[in-house]
Order: structure tokens, then C-alpha cells, then sequence
């Protein structure tokens, strides 16, 4: 039996008339959901032809930058627990684009790498990024990007 493909319902799009909202626009949080859901909303439809997710596409980079990662420091590094980290390993690798090793220093650990048909899907995905990315940076300058990544990192770290 398939599995059925979860269907993402974006946020609503602003809409002309809809600025006064009160107090709550002094809200931080507030203003990082709506940012939040545009980014994604726009995210979603560039890639929508490369068939992989946001973690799925940071989890093929991270093997990439560095292959032989094992999985323990890839659950560390993209700040996920275990489970998840396994599962979408699991389905990346059922997609043939990654594979596990046993670590020559530690036994216990698996090691990622990327196969070649891996390495054309982040190829793929990094085209999609770039047009996200320079649709998010048209926003800013060059030096707020800076800042906004900055003070962005932390709340995250």
C-alpha cells in the first residue's frame, strides 16, 4: 500500500486592508510566524519539481560537505533527534541517494555518503535554493542579510 503524501494548507498571503492588527504587531514571534509562512509558502512551490523536503535537502548537503558523516553527528548538527534523523535517512536511502558505511574509527557508528544519483538530486535542489534564496535576499542588502542571519542564529543557538 502507498503511503499517502502529506498536503501542506500555506498561511494565508497577505491581503490589502489586513494591516491593522493591533498590539500584536509588537510582537517578535509574531512577525518570525509570518515570515515563517511566507518563506515556506515559497519555498514549497519552488520545489515543487525536486520532489524533496527542507531536512531532506540539508541532510544530502551536510553529507556532501562532509562525506563519511556519521549519523550520530548528523542528528547533532541539524539539531533533530535520533528518530527522526533515522527515518529520514531511511527514506533517502530507499531513494538511492545515500548510503551507510560502518565507521573505520568507531564500530558502534554508520557512516553517509552520497551516491551519484544523490549528488544530481542536491545538484537538483541546490539550482531550486538559489532561486529561493535570491527571491528572500531581494529584500535586503547585502550587509542586512548579514545581520538578519546574525541575529537569527540567536534565537536558534
Amino acid at each position: 500500500m502507498a503511503i499517502k503524501k502529506e498536503t501542506l494548507v500555506p498561511t494565508t498571503p497577505h491581503v490589502e486592508g489586513d494591516e491593522d492588527i493591533g498590539e500584536i504587531r509588537n510582537i517578535v514571534g509574531f512577525h518570525i510566524r509570518l515570515a515563517h509562512g511566507a518563506v515556506y509558502r515559497h519555498f514549497t512551490e519552488t520545489f515543487e519539481h525536486v520532489d524533496l523536503t527542507q531536512k531532506q535537502v540539508s541532510v544530502l548537503w551536510l553529507i556532501d560537505d562532509h562525506p563519511g558523516l556519521a549519523q550520530t553527528d548528523l542528528a547533532q548538527r541539524m539539531r533533530m533527534d535520533r528518530a527522526t534523523t533515522m527515518a529520514i535517512v531511511n527514506r533517502l536511502q530507499a531513494r538511492g541517494y545515500l548510503i551507510r558505511g560502518k565507521s573505520p574509527h568507531d564500530g558502534r557508528k554508520q557512516t553517509l555518503n552520497l551516491t551519484d544519483q544523490g549528488r544530481v538530486a542536491l545538484k537538483h535542489a541546490k539550482i531550486a535554493i538559489q532561486e529561493h534564496e535570491t527571491w528572500l535576499k531581494s529584500r535586503f542588502t547585502d550587509k542586512e542579510v548579514s545581520q538578519l542571519i546574525e541575529m537569527l542564529s540567536r534565537i536558534h543557538e
